[in-house]
């Protein structure tokens, strides 16, 4: 098949490859190993590899399915491989590469888990831990940075920002909550200031030899009701059998049910990328479940940052140790591998449903203007989102202690100043200055601040 034969979008998906199925594995699991650096670094690897070297996909092509996957809840990287190997192979070409996108982080997470329960009380460990936290808070202090300077545009959308920064801080509103008022505010400021929004288109250079799908050979497949009705009965049998499965074998109460329905919700609401939803993870998780504590949330999102695939991975650092020490009638290690594997399966089966059942439908609403706007309210939200949990993550990595107190509706956590720790604070500096002045990778800045703490505590520094 050649560049000029019609895209696997227009035709039958299963029938015939644009390239060599064994030949797209293997470059998907090349770029699966080289997907650090959050969904920025994940999204510029497949257009170095598809776009810019192997000319699979043109430029602009690979744009459009970019801003389908930035619609849809879930890691936008992963759902973008998944989307691109679905337009080469047909479905298979899809689950391979969106599979083969996340396996090598459900790995390396998996055996970090272990070591961190089975090791994790060791000077070494503590150390190491006590390194990567501060590196966190300076890793989402950055997020901040860059949504907000991309998304806040108008200063009604920074009043956007601020109130979901308030409501998640200081009032306890849950996270859903928040996305649907802001999707509602920003349809509203669209029909009030229609010139609040201004999309910015993407580029679209493109230099090089004829790609293998050209840009013009736009998704244009028409959905119909026996595709959709048999992707969605297929994805939904997929997604809850083994929730259900798990809830008759240990009981609709048990550690496992609870993480398998608590997790398939936080599916349809991670909008804006994992840092926007890890702050309602983080609060369910922590204060609600009682699975982990608030300093190994901060601990379970650095190990998260220094594996290869999405970000969101952190729920299953999440329900290792939730699983671990709630194993039920199971063996606590049988126990924490069943809850780790159960919340990656409906964590990461739903990015499979929504882009092979609504690729067609999401891209006749791509120029709808009432969408369109409703979605750049939740982005002005995302960045009060992740500041709550920059300031959630920093609170309780530079103090020991947290009390929480209540007023009312309004709710403060307040550090005891007396748990002050230093140490934690000057490599949470040093871990700014590399990120934010020197420019430096996630990766090499969690490297040296895992480094710092290690020293610190095998010289005995306090508060380590």
């Amino acid at each position: 098949m050649t560049a000029t034969d019609p895209p696997a979008s227009q035709a039958e998906p299963d029938r015939g490859d644009l390239i060599p199925f064994r030949q797209a594995l293997r470059t998907w699991f090349a770029i699966s190993l080289q997907t650090f650096g959050g969904p920025a670094g994940q999204i510029a690897v497949m257009q170095r590899a598809l776009v810019e070297e192997k000319r699979w996909i043109g430029q602009q092509r690979f744009n459009h399915a970019l801003s389908y996957c930035m619609l849809l809840p879930g890691p936008e990287a992963q759902q973008l491989a998944i989307y691109t190997g679905w337009l080469l192979n047909g479905t298979r070409g899809g689950l391979a590469a969106g599979t083969l996108f996340v396996l090598p982080g459900v790995v390396a997470l998996l055996a970090l888990s272990a070591l961190y329960v089975g090791f994790g009380t060791t000077a070494a460990v503590t150390g190491l831990f006590a390194g990567l936290a501060p590196a966190v808070v300076a890793i989402v202090a950055q997020a901040v940075w860059r949504v907000g300077r991309r998304s806040l545009t108008h200063p009604l959308l920074v009043g956007l920002a601020v109130a979901s920064f308030m409501a998640l801080a200081f009032f306890q509103v849950s996270f859903p909550v928040v996305i649907v008022i802001a999707a509602a505010a920003g349809w509203l400021i669209a029909r009030w200031r229609p010139g609040v929004f201004k999309s910015a288109a993407h580029g679209s250079g493109d230099d090089g030899p004829s790609p293998l799908i050209p840009d013009d050979a736009l998704h244009r497949e028409r959905p119909s009701r026996r595709r959709t009705v048999r992707i969605l009965v297929t994805g939904l049998l997929l997604w809850a059998v083994p929730v259900a499965a798990v809830a008759v074998l240990t009981g609709t109460e048990s550690v496992f049910t609870t993480q398998g329905l608590f997790l398939s919700g936080t599916a349809l609401v991670t909008f804006g990328g994992a840092y926007a939803v890890l702050a309602y993870v983080a609060q369910q998780a922590v204060q609600t479940y009682g699975w982990l504590s608030a300093g190994e949330m901060v601990r379970g999102l650095a190990l998260a940052e220094t594996t290869p695939g999405p970000l969101i991975m952190v729920v299953q650092f999440v329900a290792f140790l939730g699983a671990y020490r709630d194993p039920g009638a199971l063996d606590p290690w049988a126990a924490a591998l069943l809850g780790a594997l159960l919340t990656t399966w409906v964590t990461f089966v739903p990015c499979f449903l929504f882009i092979f059942l609504g690729a067609p439908y999401i891209e006749r609403l791509r120029g709808n203007r009432h969408v369109s706007s409703a979605l750049s309210g939740i982005t002005a939200a995302i960045v009060g989102v992740i500041a709550s949990l920059a300031l959630y993550f920093a609170e309780h990595t530079l103090f020991t202690t947290v009390d929480d107190h209540t007023f009312g509706p309004l709710h403060l956590a307040v550090p005891d100043l007396a748990t002050f720790r230093p140490v934690a604070l000057g490599i949470a500096l040093v871990a700014g200055v590399l990120i934010f002045r020197l420019r430096w990778s996630v990766l090499r800045t969690l490297g040296i601040c895992a480094a710092l703490g290690l020293t610190a505590a095998l010289a005995g520094a306090p508060g380590i």
